[in-house]
């Protein structure tokens, strides 16, 4: 059976089939969910060409073909593959030599638990880095995604976000935590299902915001609880992580996290375990993380409000969301598709768009991004009854911020603060050289060159009839 896209697989070779099961049951139970096991090393590197394996951990004696033969196979034809040799004691200085010629580590029989699973945690994670970082060269080379239905909720045509999205489909296969940083309404939780769906695995994808929730909310959201754990607890619930079993946990706002809780999450990332309230048992799970913060969370470190050590842990895989005033190109495509969904979701047809509203709303800095782009379309949609949209709801909702936040990466010509030559102007002067900026701006259309000026289009028809005279 060949492996399905998502996490490299970890391939057990031993002629003690006995061992190759306990082996495949420990790491299986430590989250590794996917552990191939061959007890004939004649058919190693044939398994090899059918599945993607990030490990090996190869016996040094055994029929056929010895430990250190088929470690030079593997090598050979497969560079990229880490290898643990595992030897009985008196093989040790051979073990030693099959690292000189690139095995990865060696582990002497028998094998502790602990022993085993820390070996080949740190070899896996290793082995999956240099893999997603050959992905990343290869797709930023070629600058194609593998998967574009992935990321088909998500509307843009900037090639910031198109660099982003290159980056997630090289690491989401990866068993690593991802964090996804950027200001509020950026579309966050958006990336996170799309790295879940790249994934490739089986379990659901569960979201939860993090903002008011105290150490015992938290921790019975995530945990769950058992009959009895605390008063008015009559029955048992299972907490998020049972629920995303196989699947990807995603944590919004990481950075509101408690001190006493980032303990608690700490745990389950390092180790892959949890307890759920009033049980003793501890509980393993397998589930991905995926976090989110508007957070500065290096200063929150500093400050001595977040755990460094869960931060580095978090940010195993960081991407970094642009503002929408950064990639203001996405705003006439995100107008159409936010103008069709409200349409929709009122009932009413599509209104037709001026052609000088994408310029409008180009000229704004959306400090509340896309979420605040799109609450503006539904209630301009909502407002409307004719055949086309009005600019009036949008001139209401942004006010004077259109001009009194002026952008450095708006993508329109600026006149000089002061161009001025010897001679300086009146007030006067200065006024109309204003006006005729905004109106050269704005193409001419006085709605939009009032609003650059941050005055009423009656204002401008004034000053226009006045300078006239």
């Amino acid at each position: 059976m060949k492996t399905k896209p998502g996490e490299p697989a970890i391939l057990l070779v031993d002629d003690e089939e006995e061992l190759l099961f306990s082996s495949q049951l420990i790491l299986r139970r430590a989250g590794f969910g996917n552990v191939l096991t061959q007890p004939d090393s004649r058919l190693v590197m044939e398994m090899l060409k059918e599945h993607r394996v990030a490990l090996v951990l190869l016996d040094m004696t055994m029929p056929f073909l010895s430990g250190c033969e088929l470690l030079k196979q593997i090598k050979a034809t497969h560079p990229d593959i880490a290898v643990i040799m595992v030897t009985a004691v008196n093989d040790l200085e051979t073990a030693v030599s099959c690292m000189q010629n690139g095995a990865e580590n060696y582990l002497v029989k028998p094998v502790e638990r602990d022993r085993l699973i820390a070996t080949v945690r740190t070899s896996h994670e290793l082995a999956s880095t240099r893999f997603q970082l050959d992905q990343l060269r290869l797709r930023l080379a070629e600058g194609t995604l593998g998967n574009e239905t992935a990321f088909s909720r998500i509307v843009t045509a900037s090639p910031r976000m198109r660099n982003i999205f290159l980056y997630l489909e090289s690491v989401a296969p990866s068993r690593q935590s991802v964090l996804i940083t950027g200001e509020t309404g950026t579309g966050k939780e958006l990336v996170a299902r799309s790295v879940h769906d790249l994934s490739g695995r089986g379990g659901p994808f569960m979201a939860i915001n993090l903002a008011g929730l105290d150490d015992t909310m938290f921790s019975d959201t995530l945990f769950g609880h058992l009959r009895g754990a605390f008063t008015g607890a009559e029955r048992g619930r299972e907490g998020l992580i049972r629920q995303a079993a196989g699947g990807t946990l995603f944590l919004d706002e990481i950075g509101d996290l408690a001190p006493t809780s980032q303990v608690k999450l700490l745990r389950l990332l390092q180790e892959g375990e949890y307890l759920p309230l009033g049980s003793d048992k501890v509980l393993k799970s397998d589930v991905r993380v995926v976090a989110a913060t508007h957070a500065d969370l290096k200063n929150r470190m500093e400050n001595g409000s977040f755990r460094p050590d869960l931060y580095y842990r978090l940010c195993a895989h960081r991407v970094e969301l642009p503002p929408l005033r950064q990639r203001r190109e996405d705003i006439p495509l995100l107008l159409a598709h936010f103008l069709d969904k409200a349409a929709a979701s009122l009932g009413k047809p599509c209104p037709a768009v001026p052609p000088e509203l994408s310029r409008y709303l180009m000229a704004y800095r959306f400090p509340g991004n896309i979420r605040e782009l799109e609450a503006m379309v539904h209630d301009a949609v909502a407002r409307h009854s004719g055949r086309i949209l009005p600019l009036e709801p949008f001139a209401a909702a942004i006010g004077r911020d259109l001009a009194a936040s002026p952008d450095d990466s708006a993508p329109v010509k600026r006149c000089p603060v002061c161009p001025f030559g010897e001679k300086f102007p009146t007030l006067k002067d200065a006024e109309n050289q204003l006006i005729c900026e905004a109106l050269r701006l704005a193409d001419n259309n006085q709605r939009l060159a009032a609003a650059y000026l941050g005055i009423t289009r009656q204002a401008l028809n004034k000053r226009l009839s006045r300078s006239e005279q």
